[in-house]
């Protein structure tokens, strides 16, 4: 039922608000200088935004917490919308910080590719083409020698020999002149490393091997959608950053172009889940990428943006800061070309189909179901023969895709020997290593698996992180707790393709291990003794069967096989 105005009790203080329903899913996460002067305004009919009816209908309670500033508030809000991913809150399509390239404070700094940068050290970014950064890191080891995050410092490394480190070892009364180099390149002077790249280019063209010369053509290219590059002159854009704006339904781009000493010197941009609300998008954006930078002196807006976020900018600026919503000028014209960038970036987007094949397939899904995402999806099943070897496995798909490196099997512990007791040990076990919850948990089975399921889940708080379905073969029908039974489609491809994998790799693993109990050696059975021990054992022995009648006296002369080692030995064949 909708929220009871009446029945809420908040603060008059700074903090952060948060619809919930009563499943304990957050709806949504707000920012307040004061508690209940803003949440009061949801019940009030004078918000336009769209959604807030929505929401009022929607939530069962609202929740708070409260800071000691707004601007504590405000990171609060970035922190927990991460967190809860809210049905009504826009946020960032991925939502990790975007990384840097970071040079160390140490005497003979190191060159790194971080989303951290440590402190003491200098750093450029963030870079949204994660990438080309890293293609850059690369040219500048190989073209100055930087050290990397490997460097120990040792004589005779590889990396010195093969010509990527001239670090302390090779020549440490040179080495601050390569620091000073790759610094100016990363300052925006590419010119020595992009000649380079040029001449090599030329010369592969001159030798017919065009193919090496289209990839130095790639690298030429990454270093210059990377690094800062002069785009246009105006004497008054003199450190300024202008924020564009653009949307289509529920998919937006905000650009960032940043200015100085009179030139725009490069973009970045970020993809956002758009929820209808401008001013929340732009703040969103200007917290995480003003998180470990420093503020321009001007930032120009396309809206105004809160109270508090200007004087969290004005706070990470430390001097002078203004905010401004140009109406005319050249300031306007550099404004109004952020917001081209991002209407060109958007359209690209939507002509492109919203992605891969396996992309719209998961957007697809998750229109059919009702869900705002498909994007991370995590499918489980069980295999057994006649008791033995009972095994479980996990696959994920990322974006409708597989994401092998986080597929996982388990071998059930306990003496489970059905299948909703071994789905329940396996689930468990996923859960309490997870620092990031799928959208959606799918089980291969019914009704019955997902009840167990759903139990396990309430009885360890796991409850309402996400959406849990279970899929039976028969006619495609997926179950989903409160909803009738649905008879997958097409366009429930996605979830079909999931349990299907998750049943060939699982299958896969039990088979493996089937294999493998047959044509094991007895003496793998006797705990403590290892493939090396067991190597040992048939060298001097000759064979398992003068393994079998050796005294213990002959066992103790192998090496690693002590007197209790023999004992083991001794009575594993006897019995």
């Amino acid at each position: 039922m909708p929220v009871d105005r009446g029945s809420l009790d908040l603060p008059r203080k700074p903090g952060v608000y948060l619809f919930k329903r009563n499943d304990g899913r957050v709806m949504y996460v707000g920012k307040a200088t004061e508690i209940r002067t803003r949440v009061s305004s949801y019940f009030y009919g004078n918000d336009g935004r769209k959604m807030v009816p929505l929401l009022i209908e929607e939530a069962d309670d609202i929740d708070f917490i409260i800071t000691k500033s707004p601007s504590e508030a405000l990171f609060l809000e970035r922190n927990l919308i991460k967190e809860y991913k809210p049905k009504y809150n826009s946020r960032l399509k991925d939502d990790k910080s975007y990384p840097f390239i970071s040079l160390t404070g140490e005497e003979f700094p190191r060159i790194l590719y971080t989303r951290h940068p440590p402190k003491g050290s200098r750093y450029w970014g963030p870079f949204p083409d994660a990438g080309a950064a890293k293609r850059v890191i690369q040219l500048l080891r190989i073209e100055f020698g930087i050290r990397d995050k490997d460097c120990k410092g040792q004589d005779g490394c590889l990396s010195m020999h093969i010509g990527l480190c001239k670090g302390p070892c090779y020549d440490p009364d040179g080495y601050p002149d390569i620091v000073k180099a790759v610094k100016g390149v990363l300052d925006g002077n590419a010119k020595v490393l992009i000649g380079s790249l040029q001449r090599d280019m030329d010369k592969a063209s001159e030798n017919l091997n065009y193919e090496k010369a289209a990839n130095v053509r790639d690298m030429i290219s990454s270093v210059q959608s990377t690094l800062s590059q002069q785009i246009i002159h105006s004497r008054f854009y003199q450190d300024c950053d202008a924020i564009g704006f653009a949307s289509s339904g529920d998919s937006a781009i905000v650009v960032i172009l940043h200015a100085k000493d009179g030139v725009v010197q490069g973009k970045t941009e970020y993809p956002l889940i758009y929820k209808g609300d401008i001013s929340e998008s732009v703040s969103l954006v200007l917290v995480e990428h003003y998180a470990n930078r420093r503020p321009p002196k001007v930032l120009l807006l396309p809206t105004p943006i809160g109270d508090s976020t200007e004087a969290w900018l004005k706070s990470r600026r430390g001097g002078s800061f203004i905010s401004r919503v140009p109406k005319r000028g050249d300031l306007f014209k550099l404004r109004r070309m952020a917001d081209q960038n991002a209407e060109i970036l958007i359209t690209r987007s939507q002509s492109s189909g919203s992605g891969s094949l396996e992309q719209r397939a998961a957007n697809e899904g998750a229109k059919f179901l009702g869900m705002e995402s498909l994007n991370h999806i995590v499918c489980f099943d069980m295999a057994q023969l006649m008791g033995a070897e009972r095994v479980g496995a996990s696959v994920v798909f990322k974006n409708g895709r597989p994401s092998k490196k986080e597929y996982r099997t388990y071998k059930i512990r306990g003496d489970s020997a059905d299948d909703l007791r071994m789905m329940k040990e396996s689930v468990l076990r996923w859960v309490k290593r997870q620092e990031e919850w799928p959208d959606f948990l799918l089980l291969d089975g019914g009704v019955t698996h997902l009840s167990t399921i759903n139990r396990a889940l309430k009885e360890n708080n796991a409850e309402g992180k996400f959406v849990v379905g279970a899929l039976a073969k028969r006619e495609e029908t997926l179950f989903i707790e409160g909803r009738d039974p649905i008879i997958l489609d097409r366009r429930g491809r996605v979830l079909i393709h999931s349990r299907d994998e998750a049943h060939r790799f699982v299958n896969q693993f039990h088979s493996k291990r089937r294999r493998k109990g047959s044509i094991s050696d007895p003496l793998e059975e006797i705990d403590g003794l290892g493939a090396k021990k067991i190597q040992a054992l048939l060298r001097h022995f000759g064979g398992s069967r003068g393994i079998e009648h050796a005294s213990l006296e002959d066992l103790r002369e192998v090496p690693g096989i002590g007197s209790s080692m023999a004992e083991k030995i001794q009575e594993h064949f006897r019995y």
